[in-house]
Formats: C-alpha cells, sequence, structure tokens
C-alpha cells in the first residue's frame, strides 16, 4: 500500500516536471533517478525503499506493478517475449533498483549509479544504445537531487495527513 502510494506520488511529481510531456519510457527512468535521489539525502528514504524491496510481501507488489507497466512500455523493443520473459526481467531489475538505493561506503557517486543502473536497466529490455544514452542524459541534465526530495516530502506529508485523518476517526 505505501509503495504504490509512492509510486503515485513519484508519477504526479514526474507529470509536473515535464509538462511538455514525458514518455512511458522516460517516466521509468524519472522514477528510479527520484528514488535512487531520495535515499541518498534522506535516511529515513533510504530505509524505507531498502526495506521495501528487502521485504517479501513490499517486493512481490513492486515487482507485479513494475511487470505489468514493463511489459507497456518495453514491448517494442522485445516483440518475441513472454509473460515469464517480462516476468524474469523484472526480477533483474528489481536487483539493479535495489543495489542503486542500497549505497554502502563502496558505492560510486549517485549520478554514476542512476546512469550505470539505467543503462543496465534499458539494456534488459533490449532498448538501442542511441535511445539509452537520450534518455540517460535527459534524467541527469535534471535537478534529480530536487525531484528525489520533493517526492518524500510528499509523501512524508501524505502520510502524516493519514495518520492525523485515522486519529480523529478513533476519537470519534
Amino acid at each position: 500500500m505505501l509503495v504504490d502510494i509512492l509510486c503515485n506520488f513519484q508519477w504526479k511529481l514526474i507529470s509536473e516536471e515535464g509538462k511538455d510531456g514525458v514518455d512511458p519510457l522516460l517516466a521509468i527512468c524519472l522514477e528510479l533517478m527520484t528514488m535512487a535521489s531520495a535515499a541518498e539525502t534522506d535516511e529515513i528514504a533510504r530505509d524505507f525503499f531498502v526495506s521495501a524491496y528487502t521485504s517479501p510481501l513490499t517486493l512481490e507488489i513492486i515487482r507485479k506493478n513494475d511487470y505489468i507497466r514493463a511489459k507497456q512500455v518495453f514491448s517494442e523493443f522485445c516483440p518475441d517475449w513472454t509473460d515469464d520473459d517480462f516476468k524474469e526481467a523484472e526480477g533483474l531489475v528489481s536487483g539493479i533498483e535495489f543495489a542503486t538505493l542500497m549505497k554502502t561506503e563502496s558505492s560510486a557517486p549517485l549520478e554514476k549509479r542512476i546512469s550505470g543502473a539505467l543503462d543496465m536497466l534499458m539494456k534488459i529490455y533490449n532498448v538501442p544504445e542511441d535511445i539509452r544514452k537520450e534518455n540517460i542524459e535527459k534524467v541527469l541534465s535534471r535537478d534529480y537531487t530536487s525531484m528525489g526530495s520533493k517526492v518524500f516530502q510528499y509523501f512524508k506529508s501524505y502520510i502524516e495527513e493519514e495518520n492525523e485523518q485515522a486519529f480523529e476517526e478513533i476519537l470519534k
């Protein structure tokens, strides 16, 4: 549930940032960028994302939702793929996403992790090199630190409001 809510906030911000229109492939790239940036700058965000990717229950939600979306976005690059191929690809992609979010002392800088993760993610789905490079450049040209902070701030505000409403309902 919380993972779905956060994804909705990410898509809202991505839409606001790309008023001229954001194609679905770029939106997927921007989503990973905002998560990685939020995790880089906010310990609570990092703990939330790492927990989401290490819990079987929430990882199942992530993989199921992302599998459906990946099938829609990447089918043109993978015309002969079956549902099982897309499911296997999503298992690999979720591992790349986790590795990008799980910063350690030996991790590369954020920009390098984002660039590498996006390149590998798109390679898995057979996206041609020129399209991969173009999308990575678009992502890295944005103020990803600000976008990541905004997304997580929206999310925290939403949770606080929901908690207040739930508490008021209990007191009635």
